[in-house]
């Protein structure tokens, strides 16, 4: 195997890893996902943009995502339904972390995470990864 390829499954690895992470209920509460779109492929965007819609129920959420260091820097996301309007600019940051031998980085969005929804609807959820369309990334509304 060649340094790529291993290089390759580590990074998949450790996204796994940080994905079970992320989304793991916590021993407080029971988490629902209520969305999910894992946006690693240009195919799934029109003209750059990612769309799609959903059922919403009345209540407060949270986007989670799974980034790495190849995620779009800006991830713009909005929603919109008959009685609800949401956007935000999320900005990807790296923290580095020191081993002693290397360093490495965990990523996080930053912004507004939490929504609330005062009604039963639909919603549309608009993506806009800003050209990154090959930079993968999962983008999680959880309940």
């Amino acid at each position: 195997m060649n340094k790529r390829t291993v290089s390759g499954a580590i990074v998949v690895g450790i996204v796994t890893i940080l994905a079970a992470l992320v989304l793991m209920p916590s021993e407080k509460s029971e988490r629902q996902e209520i969305y999910h779109a894992r946006l690693a492929d240009p195919k799934l965007y029109t003209g750059g943009i990612f769309t799609d819609t959903f059922a919403i129920e009345k209540g407060t959420y949270q986007f989670r995502f799974v980034p790495n260091g190849d995620s779009p820097q800006i991830l713009s996301i909005a929603l919109k339904g008959d009685a609800f309007s949401f956007s935000e600019d999320f900005e990807l940051e790296g923290t580095p972390h020191e081993t002693g031998v290397s360093t490495y980085y965990t990523w996080e969005y930053l912004g507004q995470d939490t929504i609330e929804v005062s009604e039963d609807q639909e919603l549309q959820i608009v993506i806009d990864p800003h050209g990154n369309t090959l930079g993968p990334v999962s983008v999680y509304l959880i309940k």
